[in-house]
């Protein structure tokens, strides 16, 4: 049998004279084989430099050109790069109502009613303004009182009061 070389770890191995008559018989293990498939790049991950493995396909589908060695590098660039105006539910800051109201510690209570179900509270603005998100213009109500407060006056002016 004729000793060959690997083509991928250089290391000598017998091959059947049938192998290389077929044009087989060039490496030395399933391992070296698969490794010789490989036509992708070795890329640093953007985020902590760590050397990582990419195919051709990952090299061209990738929209930013940045790669990862994985899903948590992946989550921390998106997480600090589609903030604000660049993330997909961005309204023009217009839908954070809630998390002003929490991140300002004002209790999720009803003012009217009283309830304090946060399944059911709602944020109310005071002035009908909805770019207007101050802490003093928002306020808790129920599904059931923020109705009544836009479609009833009296309502409205007993919840004026109550803020006062």
């Amino acid at each position: 049998m004729p000793t060959v070389r690997c083509k991928i770890c250089t290391t000598k191995f017998h091959a059947k004279p049938s192998w290389l008559k077929r044009g087989h018989g060039k490496y030395c293990s399933a391992k070296c084989q698969h490794k010789s498939r490989k036509n992708g790049k070795i890329v640093n991950c953007f985020i902590c430099n760590t050397p990582t493995y990419k195919t051709q396909k990952a090299l061209r589908h990738s929209v930013s050109k940045k790669y990862f060695c994985g899903k948590s590098c992946q989550t921390k660039w998106r997480n600090a790069e589609f903030i604000g105006p660049k993330h997909a539910n961005w309204k023009n800051g217009r839908y954070s109502y809630k998390s002003v109201l929490k991140r300002h510690k004002v209790p999720p209570i009803c003012k009217l009613c009283k309830t304090k179900d946060e399944r059911i509270l709602a944020v109310h603005h005071i002035d009908q303004n909805r770019i207007n998100n101050k802490t003093a213009n928002l306020a808790w109500l129920c599904h059931n009182c923020h109705f009544l407060v836009h479609h009833y006056s009296e309502i409205k002016n007993i919840f004026l009061e109550a803020l006062v």
